[in-house]
């Protein structure tokens, strides 16, 4: 099927949705909406409703979320928003998300810094994976930390941690002395002054004393989501004594 947009001389097309990811490498495809023109999203969240019954967007702009919503207001159609991360999930009303029984820890130290963690959360829900979260709980004020990261470890028993912080981005370094489980840095572009982008945070997170975290780029909530989502679920099926799923 040609896409409906393509480069002036109509032989690249612009756009091949990859509808096998996630089958093939376990992280659904999702379409970042803010640096695409709003006709070229709607085409490829149609192919992605047409082939594979759910499309994944991240980053929309007001004015695509609205055209987003007048299109797919359906019966037939579930729209999931995530308004901080600005966020959607569009997807047939049987669609269903198998879960895989991967656990994942997402923390932010301020409150800022939700926007990016739902982000991944968004993802980490669509690959199947049970989420839970505690926020604001940054090391301006460290006594906030210890009973959310009590319950996700003991309670939740999360296979791996996500923590997003932007400023001086030391709270992935706290939590990934005080746990035994993978913990992933998301710097954010939380800030002021100097490092106000979120230079400082991911320099800080790089040059960690603290083992066992690994680190993404600024605001990648996205990368951040794929990376915890596959160790989550290579844990779970680790815990059923399930081996590697089969690719056929």
């Amino acid at each position: 099927m040609s896409p409906k947009h393509s480069w002036p001389d109509d032989d690249v097309p612009v756009c091949r949705p990859d509808m096998e990811r996630q089958h093939r490498a376990g992280v659904p495809e999702v379409i970042l909406a803010n640096r695409k023109p709003g006709d070229t999203v709607l085409e490829i969240v149609r192919r992605f409703m047409e082939h594979a019954g759910r499309a994944l967007l991240s980053r929309v702009p007001p004015r695509l979320e609205q055209r987003l919503k007048e299109e797919w207001s359906r019966a037939d159609v579930v729209l999931d928003w995530y308004p901080h991360a600005r966020a959607m999930v569009v997807r047939r009303a049987d669609f269903v998300v198998q879960p895989n029984g991967g656990r994942v820890g997402v923390i932010t130290a301020g409150t800022a810094d939700i926007p990016i963690a739902e982000e991944a959360v968004m993802l980490l829900r669509e690959m199947g994976c049970e989420v839970s979260t505690a926020f604001d709980v940054g090391v301006a004020g460290l006594h906030r930390l210890f009973e959310p990261l009590q319950r996700l470890i003991n309670e939740a028993d999360v296979d791996v941690i996500i923590v997003a912080a932007g400023m001086d981005g030391a709270l992935p370094s706290v939590v990934s002395g005080l746990v035994d489980v993978p913990v992933i840095g998301l710097p954010t572009s939380v800030g002021y002054g100097f490092g106000g982008r979120g230079h400082s945070a991911l320099l800080s997170m790089l040059q960690t004393c603290a083992p066992g975290l690994a680190v993404v780029n600024i605001d990648n909530g996205i990368g951040a989501a794929a990376v915890a989502g596959l160790i989550a679920m290579r844990a779970a099926r680790a815990r059923a004594g399930l081996t590697r799923p089969s690719q056929e």
